[in-house]
């Protein structure tokens, strides 16, 4: 090669290296009670930051889903063929438990042990996670539905991944999705128009459904309208309101159940998972939980999915940070490594600070989720005080740690790629397919304003959530207390204009209250004195003067290779 070609002062690729040898979420792990599930964690890091994996994440993107309506005789089948790598990638999910197993597994600390690994294994690719999450989140919904839960529950618990379209009974593992939003309503659910007629022991659905992930699960919870007719011509005033229906893409008797898929969405990321619009038409379904009772019977499913979204954002946050330091400790210029120049490391410490954060709040979660569950599942004469703060704080921490950290993933993500110059800006340093991802989580279950929105309902008909809050918030910081003063005014009387306002103002004293507990001082003084006290600027890289940075960085991510 000419001498003008040489290659110099370029950074190796980040590969071989343990994805969970990151210290904050290890220390989270042994805090919320799952210790025991550390050496799994680092054989799912290991893998995770295989060339093997990494060669799944790739392949599963540049392969998109593509949708077969009719086999080659005209047959309507409506399938979704995904490229191998999205199903090596789904198998490892659920072979490692990140699918429904938890709700199986006695152990304390289950629902950690997932979490982490959920966090650790994301990192590779995030488009397979939407199945999985799905799936672990369906299970609690159907205890509103005890016989169906016991007919599919074992398969949907199951840590073997079984692809293809079957009798869910002959199959050794299923996945599980959802249909709830229709094409003029959205988030107001209530307007769906999907109509459920019922048929002995069975309804038949009528209607479609707008974003429907995920198309090749086994099956489905949906919400439609129960309408019951004097005759087709004259509808009965008592009609059931909306409900949640469990729909099976396949029938107990080898049947097709009418799904048909009119489309595959071109979407801004997230590209490797297909999300559809499926039409339904005498679709037989289950009822789930009461008739009218459909959102009810699905808030349990909400927490689950919410968390998760938490969860990935706050994987896309630490994938992100660990590329900008990787690149920064190999990269020179003007003489020095990138990571040793003064204003770099401003930057990379206050991302740190963000990430680590995220990483304290969604864990935190997760060990309210593994705790409240437990002690639910017991029944109501095991429950302990104990169980009550945890359920508390879960519904309020999940509210506000979905609305917070799914912001902050598109920002931090951003500042992280900027920190590669032109090179993040290329396909094949892997910062622009984490950047298209970022925005998701946000919108998915809910985007910003339902959140608040939500938060503003809890303060108002649970105020057993408030005082969890409470409980979780004051006493560990003057300068938390002091923040939560200026809070105070606005709980007195809460206004919809300024419910973001609250909840981004709720979910940052939160935060700093878990690091102040949990983080070196280091990390809690930089956190805590540019975020709660507000001596921090619009962009990041303006922690307040005196910041430790050193320490700071010390809490990447590692990114050694074994090579």
């Amino acid at each position: 090669m000419p001498a003008t070609h040489e290659v110099t002062n370029q950074v190796p690729d980040l590969v071989g290296h343990d994805v969970a040898a990151d210290p904050p979420l290890l220390e989270a792990l042994e805090r919320e009670g799952a210790g025991w599930y550390r050496d799994e964690l680092h054989a799912v890091g290991r893998l995770a930051g295989s060339a093997t994996a990494q060669g799944w994440a790739d392949a599963a993107h540049r392969n998109e889903p593509r949708l077969r309506t009719h086999d080659r005789v005209g047959h309507r089948i409506d399938e979704v063929d995904y490229d191998p790598g999205y199903q090596e990638l789904t198998r490892v999910a659920v072979e490692h438990g990140f699918a429904g197993a938890p709700w199986a597994d006695d152990r304390p600390g289950a629902h950690v042990a997932r979490a982490a690994g959920y966090v650790a294994w994301s990192q590779v690719e995030a488009g397979h996670g939407c199945p999985i999450t799905m799936t672990y989140a369906v299970l609690p919904a159907l205890r509103a539905a005890p016989d169906l839960l016991a007919q599919y529950g074992p398969g949907l618990t199951s840590r073997v991944h079984d692809p293809g379209l079957r009798v869910p009974s002959t199959k050794r593992g299923l996945l599980a999705g959802m249909g709830m939003t229709e094409k003029q309503g959205g988030s107001d659910v209530r307007a769906n128009t999907t109509v459920a007629r019922p048929d002995g022991e069975i309804y038949r659905l009528t209607g479609h459904k707008w974003f429907t992930s995920a198309p090749m699960c086994d099956l489905f919870l949906v919400l439609a309208q129960v309408a019951r007719t004097r005759s087709e011509a004259e509808p009965d005033p008592r009609g059931g309101g909306l409900t949640c229906f469990l729909v099976p893409r396949v029938l107990p008797d080898g049947t097709r159940n009418t799904f048909r898929i009119q489309r595959l969405k071109d979407k801004l990321g997230n590209r490797s998972n297909a999300s559809s619009e499926p039409e339904f038409e005498d679709t037989v379904a289950w009822r789930v939980g009461d008739e009218g009772r459909g959102v009810r019977t699905i808030i349990e499913m909400v927490a689950c999915t919410r968390l998760d979204t938490a969860l990935g954002s706050t994987a896309g946050m630490r994938a992100a940070v660990s590329r900008a330091a990787h690149h920064a400790r190999y990269r020179s210029a003007f003489g020095k490594t990138l990571i040793e120049q003064p204003l770099m490391r401003e930057v990379l410490a206050d991302l740190a600070c963000e990430s680590e954060g995220a990483v304290a709040l969604a864990m935190r979660l997760a060990g309210a989720q593994d705790r409240a569950q437990r002690e639910q599942a017991g029944g109501a004469a095991q429950r302990s005080s104990t169980h009550e703060h945890e359920a508390a704080f879960r519904r309020i921490g999940v509210t506000l740690g979905k609305y917070w950290i799914c912001k902050r993933q598109t920002a931090v993500v951003g500042e992280a790629l900027e920190c590669l110059g032109g090179n993040g800006y290329v396909e094949a340093s892997g910062m622009p397919r984490l950047f298209r991802e970022a925005p998701l989580n946000s919108i998915w279950e809910g985007a910003g304003n339902v959140n608040a929105l939500d938060l503003l309902r809890l303060l108002a008909r649970e105020p057993a959530t408030l005082e969890a809050y409470r409980a979780e918030v004051l006493g560990v910081d003057d300068r938390v207390d002091a923040g939560f003063k200026d809070v105070e005014a606005e709980l007195a009387a809460p206004e919809e204009r300024g419910a973001r306002r609250l909840a981004e103002r709720m979910a940052v004293l939160l935060t700093g209250a878990l690091l102040v507990r949990n983080a070196p001082s280091a990390v809690a003084d930089a956190y805590v004195g540019s975020r709660v006290v507000g001596d921090h600027g619009h962009a990041f890289g303006t922690l307040p003067r005196g910041t430790d940075v050193g320490a700071l960085l010390a809490r990447l991510p590692r990114t050694e290779t074994s090579a």
